[in-house]
């Protein structure tokens, strides 16, 4: 992947081929996307463009060893961290958990490079479980960076969904991040940096990739529900907001269903970036930066957690008319 192939974020690539040029290069960089939003080929074209061993006007070659290991995401010294679901003896393994599955990650990277979250999942067989990045994949990650690379110049970690490590995981990922080995890069890839351990968070670059295409989730907003149902709820009109929560529940799909929530999810998180004093993370569109503003002094996290848990009871096949009703009340109470 050649930074000339990304699709817009211009001064990110200008930023992080400026960052390799200059030799001042971060040791942690946290790429914030939404769901599907094109963060895995920036991260991809990055590194590629930080091994490349000819390089030329701000891109890699493409063609040198370095640069055809990186598109095939076959390089020895790059090592691919990501949510899986493993029986609980795995944590004393050796290995690192994500290696198992590597063969179906590549394939689905290499086919669709701008995948989801619910893309990869149905790739590996997780589709409605509960994948996690454990305690064993941080300790397989700390020995792999305890040796000299494999081919000179840097080791790197690539993390897909850093808000999806348990807790042992997340202070061994900051623990690295706080005395990071030498030559070794970070790239981590988040929906949901509100999710992350502050001292993590401080210890990265952070860089907002804005994907040119409409968010995969925002298409199942059928008619502008959420808009509705805010202007319902911020107006104290429960009747008008159940009546909308009703529109939602009547969706096509489960699968619909579950989308709302997570398009939801996406701009309630922009909110919260907005009460953290984080407003320059939610996004560049005017518009939404306004709504996220406007809303940061009335709405509380714990919508956040009422979506997640919504879409947790979809996945469990709970009557969908009887969730949004529930969700709808909640919303009413918390605002």
């Amino acid at each position: 992947m050649k930074f000339s192939q990304i699709q817009g974020n211009e001064q990110v690539v200008k930023a992080l081929a400026g960052a390799v040029d200059s030799g001042r290069l971060p040791h942690a960089l946290l790429l914030h996307e939404n769901d599907g939003g094109g963060a895995f080929p920036m991260a991809l074209a990055f590194l590629q463009y930080l091994y490349c061993s000819d390089r030329k006007d701000g891109d890699s070659c493409g063609e040198c060893p370095h640069c055809n290991k990186i598109s095939k995401l076959i390089h020895p010294d790059v090592h691919f961290v990501f949510p899986v679901v493993l029986p609980s003896s795995s944590a004393q393994s050796e290995h690192s958990p994500s290696e198992q599955f590597i063969p179906d990650f590549r394939t689905l990277a290499l086919e669709k490079p701008v995948f989801t979250e619910g893309d990869l999942y149905r790739a590996l067989g997780f589709d409605g479980k509960n994948p996690v990045i454990g305690v064993a994949e941080a300790n397989a990650l700390l020995r792999a960076f305890s040796l000299h690379s494999l081919e000179g110049g840097y080791s790197a970690a690539l993390v897909y969904l850093p808000e999806r490590m348990n807790t042992q995981a997340a202070n061994k990922l900051l623990k690295m991040l706080e005395e990071p080995p030498a030559q070794t890069v970070f790239v981590l890839i988040t929906h949901a940096p509100e999710k992350l351990l502050p001292t993590i968070v401080s210890r990265c670059q952070m860089f907002r990739i804005s994907s040119p295409l409409v968010s995969a989730a925002e298409s199942y907003d059928d008619g502008g529900l959420l808009s509705q149902l805010m202007v319902a709820l911020l107006s104290r009109n429960l009747a008008e907001a159940l009546s909308i929560g009703e529109q939602i529940a009547a969706l096509p799909s489960r699968e619909s269903a579950k989308g709302f929530c997570r398009y939801a999810a996406e701009k309630f998180r922009r909110v919260f970036l907005c009460q953290q004093g984080l407003s320059k993370l939610a996004g560049d569109d005017p518009e939404a930066a306004a709504w996220a503003s406007k809303l940061s002094k009335r709405f509380p996290r714990m919508a956040l957690a009422k979506l997640d848990r919504t879409v947790g009871m979809i996945d469990r096949n709970v009557n969908i008319k009887i969730l949004f009703t529930e969700l709808t009340d909640s919303l009413y109470m918390y605002i």
